[in-house]
């Protein structure tokens, strides 16, 4: 059965009076196709073949094929992060689904709303040990949202309307929808996918509590040293611009961890750059010494606060926001929740400041800024400008934001010390333009997102900035960028170690470098080039301007650079494990 252009609108409207004899994978691709969807990354097995069947006689919906499951889920996850749109991922039963799991819990840990369809041996077949039959429902439990086990064709319409309204709504999340065989073969009547749906179960609280708000309002407006703290459910419920507001309303200084950066300018004077294990100076100690705490969509997690018993020597009120109930006063107490939409409550919160004849303490708010300015005074993001005999990495992430500040330009990473740098020196003033693994932490995930972001936004630029260890965990993506012309550019901050390994060692283990250092590394330029892509060795500090400047000139390629750098540079300002936030190693001089 041919499915064209002209039925995706149809794909959800037809009625029962016209209903039609579909086989469950034909189904599911209506579903995906009355959702909007508009690429799926995937690979394909044996037990997704009728699925694969299907994709190949419809022409709306375009299939990435990758080199492994793991990027697909990755990829999927990157697009979901730029766009706001559900990412989606197909991939096959048994290895299928377990390579997969990291982009999974990678998804799960950012509260990224993505659906993935993994297929599954026949349902007479299930429990049998059955060929490349593992149990997917029981292994994703704890890292998914939802999962679904579809038993019956007639259930597969209103399961993927389930999967994506679950998905996308409430804290987001990953749903997996596992597939048996016979289900995507079998014949069913289908009369068209659900409007809406109902789930007695599931009903996410959007409006926060009137009275809880204006419990806050008077907190905030009465606050001696006020501090705004907002994290990735700023970006995630699209609440940037009133965050903005707010924010400017009221002459606060505000902070974002690393999954927030973006939702409040970088270039802003209020701000005071990203908080937390790496953060600044003047982030941590504004933290540390507010009066009054408002938190939006972040969870005072490990990274940020560093030791809880630390964080709580000292007398705060905290305001928390979150849609997600379990993350209030999970780590932290908090003197006022707020469960809601952060989008919807800081719109009722802006109302009520307009509203109000009460106006901030500007004497005490005087004050507190001279104290900030006073922190930031302490340039703890310096580095060896000057440095003219080996590439500080540094430089390069600043080199590239001088460049790209004013352009439309994506920016993805992989994990480790690269990773700090770009949060700590790519000023990103947009949301969604960073682009990294914060939660779980997952190396090789840089390619993959960049090849999804790129899909996305195509006349965008979009830039890689990764270690020569990260990038090599799913490096063979670089043929799916040849494949479906997505030309990105790869910035390999190369410096022979696994860096933040290597950092921690030097600190904590003595010098005790244990299976970190690269002994045997590929000619980055030589592998580039025979995926079909364009290679650069880029070794003099004088050299990585020219560099990024040719590599911008060629739009349609995708480059992939390598950064020689200082292998002894470290990520600087750091809290060790166990410490408090204003315990801060500033600079090799701490050690």
């Amino acid at each position: 059965m041919e499915i064209s252009k002209a039925e995706l609108a149809s794909a959800a409207a037809v009625t029962g009076s016209q209903t039609q004899e579909l086989m469950g994978a034909e189904v599911l691709v209506k579903a995906l196709q009355a959702e909007g969807v508009q690429y799926v990354w995937g690979y394909p097995g044996g037990a997704v073949l009728y699925i694969y069947d299907a994709f190949y006689k419809q022409d709306t919906i375009q299939h990435v094929l990758v080199r492994h499951e793991q990027a697909a889920v990755h990829a999927a996850d990157g697009y979901a992060r730029a766009t706001g749109e559900v990412g989606v991922a197909l991939v096959t039963s048994g290895p299928g689904l377990t390579n997969a799991v990291t982009g999974i819990a990678t998804a799960y840990m950012d509260s990224i709303p993505m659906v993935i369809i993994s297929g599954q041996v026949p349902t007479a077949a299930i429990g049998l040990d059955a060929f490349q039959e593992c149990d997917t429902v029981g292994i994703t439990r704890p890292i998914v949202k939802h999962n679904f086990l579809v038993k019956d064709p007639k259930d597969l319409a209103m399961t993927m309307k389930k999967a994506f309204h679950i998905a996308r709504s409430g804290r987001p999340g990953p749903v997996v929808v596992d597939v048996p065989k016979d289900v995507s073969f079998k014949k069913v009547t289908y009369s068209g996918y659900p409007e809406k749906v109902e789930m007695r179960s599931y009903n996410p609280v959007r409006k926060g509590h009137g009275g809880q708000i204006r419990k806050a309002l008077q907190l905030l407006l009465t606050a001696k040293r006020p501090y705004i703290y907002t994290g990735g459910g700023v970006l995630l419920g699209n609440a940037t611009n009133e965050l903005r507001t707010l924010v400017d309303m009221l002459g606060y200084p505000v902070t974002n961890t690393l999954m927030g950066l973006g939702a409040y300018p970088a270039s802003d004077r209020k701000f005071l750059g990203m908080l937390g294990m790496h953060g600044t100076i003047e982030a941590n100690n504004a933290m540390q010494n507010c009066d009054v705490l408002l938190a939006v969509g972040a969870r005072f997690d490990d990274r940020v606060i560093g030791n809880p018993k630390h964080f709580a020597q000292n007398e705060r009120k905290i305001i928390h926001v979150d849609i997600d109930p379990s993350s209030i006063s999970k780590r932290v107490k908090v003197d006022i929740p707020i469960v809601g939409d952060v989008k919807d409550v800081l719109t009722e919160l802006i109302s009520m400041i307009r509203e109000s004849t009460t106006r901030p303490d500007a004497g005490a708010l005087s004050s507190w800024w001279d104290t900030i300015e006073g922190w930031r005074s302490k340039d703890c993001l310096k580095y060896d400008r000057g440095n003219k005999d080996v590439i500080k990495p540094q430089y390069v992430v600043e080199t590239l934001w001088n460049m790209t500040k004013d352009t439309d330009t994506y920016i993805t990473s992989d994990v480790g010390q690269h990773q700090m740098w770009a949060a700590q020196y790519y000023r990103f003033d947009e949301p969604r333009r960073w682009i990294n693994s914060g939660g779980l932490g997952t190396m090789g995930v840089g390619i993959p997102y960049a090849m999804g972001i790129k899909l996305a936004k195509p006349e965008s630029e979009v830039f890689c900035i990764t270690g020569e260890g990260s990038v090599q965990m799913c490096i063979q993506e670089l043929s799916t960028c040849l494949q479906y012309n997505t030309p990105i550019k790869i910035c390999s901050l190369n410096n022979r170690y696994l860096g933040m390994v290597r950092q921690w060692q030097e600190i904590e283990y003595s010098g005790r470098y244990s299976h970190s250092y690269m002994d045997a590394l590929p000619n980055f330029v030589k592998l580039a080039e025979a995926y079909g892509h364009v290679g650069m060795l880029i070794e003099r500090p004088q050299d990585v301007e020219p560099a990024l400047r040719e590599a911008r000139k060629l739009k349609d390629r995708t480059v992939f650079m390598d950064f020689r750098t200082d292998p002894t540079e470290n990520v600087f300002p750091m809290v060790k494990a166990g410490m408090g936030i204003t315990e801060m190693l500033l600079g090799s001089e701490d050690l």
